[in-house]
Parts: C-alpha cells; structure tokens; sequence
C-alpha cells in the first residue's frame, strides 16, 4: 500500500455539518452567541444525562476548568502532580499562584504513582492534581486516602477522561473538582471547549459564577472571577457531536483493540497497563525498548506521510526555563521512548494495516 495523503496522530470527531448547520440556524435566528445561552445550557444538561453526571459547568477550554477548579477551592500553596502530562497542567497551577511538586509515574499505568504522593507531601501542600492520562483511570481509591488523611484537596486533570469509566461511574464524578476537556483532539469535542464537574452544589455554584467574572444570577459580583464563558457556537458543534459519542466511543475501542492485537507480539513493544476501570481507548501509545528505535521507527512512519505524536515528551519536570527541575525517573524514561499512533473515527483499518506493516517491518 502507499500513502500519500498526510495521516496525522488524530483527526476530530465531526457530526454531518447539516446537523451542526440546523443548530447554528437558531443561533442566528435568536442572535444570542454568548452569556450563558440556551445551547450552552442544553449542552450542559445533555452532558449529564449522556454520561451520568451530577452536574456539569461548561467553559471555554481546559486549561481554564483547571484554573478554575484551583481558584474555586481557593487553594495558595503547593500541588502535587505529576511530570507525564501537557504543559497546561503546570500552566494551570501557576497562573493561579501555586507551586508545582511533582511525584514519578508509575511505569506501567503511565498515570501519578499513589504510593510516592505521601514522601512529597510538607505543610504547604494543598492538593493533589493527578491526570488520567490517555483516558486511563488513576487509582482513585488510593489517592483519596492519602488526601483525606492530610486533609488535601484533590483536583483530576480529566482532559482525556469522557468516556472512561470506574465501578461504573463516570470518572469525572471523583476527586473535589475534575476538569475535563472539549478540545477538538478529544473523544467529545466542541472545537475548543472545557468543563467542570463536581458532586458539591456549593462549588458548583461558585464554579459558574467564575467563569462568568464572579457574577451571580442577580449579576452582583460575589466571587473574583474570569471569563470562562463558552460560546453558542461551540455549544451547537458540542450537542451535534454528542449524537454521535457512543459510536465514536465504539469506533476507538475497536481499533485500540485491534492494534494491540497485531503488535502484541513485538518483543521491543510495550503498552499502558488498564489496570482500574474502563478506560475510553481514545489514544494507542505504544512504549519502545530504546528511543534510538523509536525515532527509527517514527523516520519510517514520516516517509510514508505518517504523523504519529511523542506524547508526552519532553517529561514536563524538565521545561527549567519556568520551572525548577525536580527529578522524575521513570516519567523522563518513558517520554523518551513513547509514541501515540493515529488514531481516530474516519481512520481506515487499511491504514491501520499500514502502520502496522510499517513497524513490524524492517525495524532492527
């Protein structure tokens, strides 16, 4: 087979645009874009019935739930997190004046090490912020000891997380606040979106008046706010999408499932270890044996316009132009040797056939 045709890490999960181009036609007719209108709060609650959730505040992106989730919990101190993560976790932290602390990985899960969190905690820690990373649900019985028994916060990055499942709860109902995603990359995607979720009404309410400059529904200023707000725009691209989230959510447990079927037996492979809950499959890492093999093999995949995605890498502990660097072994190993391969709703299995033919051939 040839490709020629770029094939990237991901593509987004599109609804047919006539769907979106129906919900875009209210929008103009009622010639309300933003502020808290009708679609942003349709979303809200289709959101919360698709995935039983106890409520769900939308935003305008990620990195802003997790500011806002700090700045609801009125944290000032140091969070521990971890190092095998994107930049918009630390980013998060520090704009809202905390202190990154960050506690290795464990190697298998690829997700916060549980049993390393306590060594780090000191009386400035407030919280913790574990990431489930690719989907995969962290050991949150384990962190919620250690939290409760210093009396901590906790707060999940959950960017990758809708879908993804733990004793059959939504894993956006742990933790005092997660923080979720809507970027385009993701499972659900509204362009550029986010949310907050939370079990407490009292922080939920705080949570919306954030995101709307600290307004409240009589439009006093009771909170030091931000604006959070997302568009009617990007809630009518999120309710089209949503039609379409069971299959989509199918689609990539199947090709997840197929493509370590077929290169299970590589013996300079490995693979993030599910080892709570059901993860929503919406990434395929694979973790090689040595990153001289890896830039071989991702050589290979260029040439034939093949993108796959170093992620995450570089380990975040080790961007010390703003952050002083705190070591992390097993982060800072495995980011040097871990690629993501495409994977994606309108990704054919002939071109996951290909990629697949690609690195079982040929690599030394």
């Amino acid at each position: 087979m040839k490709n020629n045709k770029p094939i990237f890490v991901t593509q987004p999960s599109l609804a047919p645009l006539h769907e979106y181009v129906v919900l875009l036609e209210g929008v103009w007719a009622r010639g309300i874009l933003t502020h808290n209108g009708p679609l942003v709060q349709q979303f809200e609650k289709e959101v919360c019935a698709k995935l039983s959730l106890s409520n769900f505040v939308a935003v305008s992106n990620g990195t802003i739930a997790l500011q806002m989730a700090i700045k609801a919990l009125e944290l000032k101190g140091e969070i521990i997190t971890t190092p095998f993560t994107w930049i918009a976790t630390v980013s998060a932290i520090k704009w809202e004046g905390c202190t990154p602390v960050f506690c290795d990985i464990d190697p298998d899960t690829l997700n916060i090490d549980p049993i390393k969190i306590e060594s780090l905690i000191t009386d400035k820690t407030v919280a913790i912020m574990p990431v489930h990373v690719f989907g995969n649900p962290c050991d949150v019985e384990a962190i919620e000891i250690v939290a409760n028994k210093y009396n901590l916060k906790v707060i999940y990055d959950a960017a990758h997380a809708i879908g993804s499942t733990y004793k059959g709860k939504s894993l956006l109902e742990f933790g005092d606040i997660s923080a979720t995603s809507l970027h385009a990359t993701k499972l659900l995607n509204t362009a550029e979106g986010g949310g907050c979720i939370t079990k407490d009404m009292e922080l939920h309410e705080k949570l919306k008046c954030i995101r709307f400059f600290g307004h409240n529904d009589r439009k006093d200023i009771v909170e030091d706010g931000f604006n959070g707000k997302m568009t009617e725009v990007h809630a009518a691209l999120g309710l089209a999408n949503l039609k379409h989230y069971e299959e989509v959510l199918a689609d990539r447990k199947n090709k997840y499932s197929y493509y370590r079927e077929k290169l299970s037996s590589l013996d300079f492979l490995s693979f993030q270890t599910l080892r709570i809950g059901e993860p929503n499959y919406s990434y395929f890492p694979i973790i090689f044996d040595s990153e001289k093999r890896l830039i071989e093999a991702e050589k290979k995949l260029n040439a034939n316009q093949i993108f796959p995605r170093r992620y995450f890498y570089p380990s975040v502990n080790t961007y010390t132009k703003i952050l002083s660097y705190q070591p992390t072994s097993y982060s800072e190993d495995i980011s040097k040797r871990i690629l993501c391969l495409p994977l994606y709703y309108s990704l054919s299995m002939d071109l996951i056939d290909f990629i697949i033919e690609l690195i079982v051939k040929d690599l030394p």
